[in-house]
């Protein structure tokens, strides 16, 4: 019977998903469809249409519907609701008794992976170009357009070079620019930083399964880091889609690793007895020389409907690169970029840990804030 629920849930959930995914072909506002939040009617309704909940107090009971996040500049917390396209991604990794099994599924990966690509070749056509002025009114952004090389929304080729947009230096100025110590934000972001991996296991990262061994899939590397502290960066779908190295210093290298497509919401990082996104997701690893001569790992890891993880132009092994310098992109979707330092390499900054550890909360910061030194 287990068995058969789970298989039921998950012919549900892949339909669901493939609605979604599908009604965003037409490219108009993506609020509708594929960026509902999943706090509201229509994202219920649609919930409540496949999934065999007896009430809505069960459903609320069973579904978290977004994150709260403390706002760096201001000191506020507010809540921010997942998309619908996440909440129900995050429905692949619950299965009761069978979580583990379902985990396991090339079926699930399979539906992530083929959902993935769908969604990169929809906003990689031309006719996505529809879809960019709605994204903007959905997500709030025109006050940002001022911020890009190319303000002009109408002058982007697809709606996956709108995502993927750049932006002026001048809008993001690194903190403490003279300061070799200092080290900052690598993207706008909702930021998580642990002096230790143990604190970061022990706080946020629950899934089974993470080890910073697993993470770069290199034991010898790993024992560079051991003991040190870690930086998460996650991405939500309206920020701006590029990351930028953390530090100055030379690329030792670049390594690509492939895997799957899970969500990296926080609901899915927090939650126990699941596999750990960071180290099942498709992921890039980049290794940093600081002046100094320790060592900074770069992780970027794709997410759900992630479908690339492109570095910018000359970024590549051998070349030395400025802290704030734009390392790469990501195209549609949410994604990750985690850093880690070596022991005593620097102090991260107490009020992102004490929000971090004690509130357990993520924190809003832009690309070039202060995370340590």
């Amino acid at each position: 019977m287990a068995e058969q629920t789970t298989n039921v849930h998950f012919d549900a959930t892949e339909s669901l998903l493939k609605d979604i995914t599908s009604k965003s072909e037409k490219h108009d506002d993506p609020q509708q469809h594929i960026n509902t939040p999943s706090d509201q009617p229509k994202s219920r309704s649609w919930f409540r249409a496949v999934f065999p909940y007896n009430s809505l107090e069960d459903f609320e009971n069973q579904w978290h519907l977004g994150n709260y996040i403390i706002d760096r500049g201001t000191g506020k917390k507010s809540f921010e609701p997942m998309s619908i396209y996440v909440r129900v991604g995050m429905h692949l990794l619950y299965y009761g008794s069978q979580q583990e099994n379902v985990l396991h599924w090339k079926r699930t990966q399979a539906l992530l992976r083929d959902q993935s690509l769908k969604i990169g070749r929809q906003y990689d056509s031309p006719a996505s170009k529809a879809h960019i002025r709605p994204f903007i009114q959905s997500f709030g952004l025109e006050e940002t357009l001022s911020e890009l090389k190319e303000p002009d929304p109408k002058k982007y080729a697809t709606f996956n070079d709108f995502f993927a947009r750049e932006i002026k230096a001048s809008a993001r100025p690194i903190a403490e620019p003279e300061n070799q110590k200092c080290v900052s934000s690598a993207a706008d972001c909702r930021l998580t930083t642990y002096p230790t991996v143990d604190l970061a296991t022990k706080y946020w990262i629950k899934g089974f399964g993470f080890t910073i061994a697993t993470l770069l899939r290199n034991d010898v590397l790993a024992e560079t880091f051991e003991g040190g502290p870690i930086v998460i960066h996650r991405l939500a779908p309206q920020d701006y889609h590029r990351w930028h190295s953390p530090v100055s210093g030379t690329i030792v290298s670049i390594t690509e690793i492939p895997g799957t497509y899970y969500t990296v919401n926080p609901q899915a990082v927090n939650e126990e007895g699941t596999l750990d996104v960071f180290c099942e997701n498709r992921r890039s690893v980049m290794m940093l020389k600081r002046p100094s001569g320790t060592q900074v790992a770069m992780v970027a890891i794709g997410a759900m409907l992630v479908g690339s993880i492109k570095y910018g132009e000359g970024i590549r092994e051998g070349v030395e690169v400025q802290r704030g310098q734009c390392l790469g992109a990501f195209r549609y979707g949410g994604s990750t970029v985690i850093s880690l330092y070596q022991k005593d390499d620097i102090t991260l900054d107490p009020d992102l840990v004490k929000n971090s550890c004690t509130e357990k909360c993520e924190t809003y910061v832009k690309v070039g804030w202060r995370v340590g030194g």
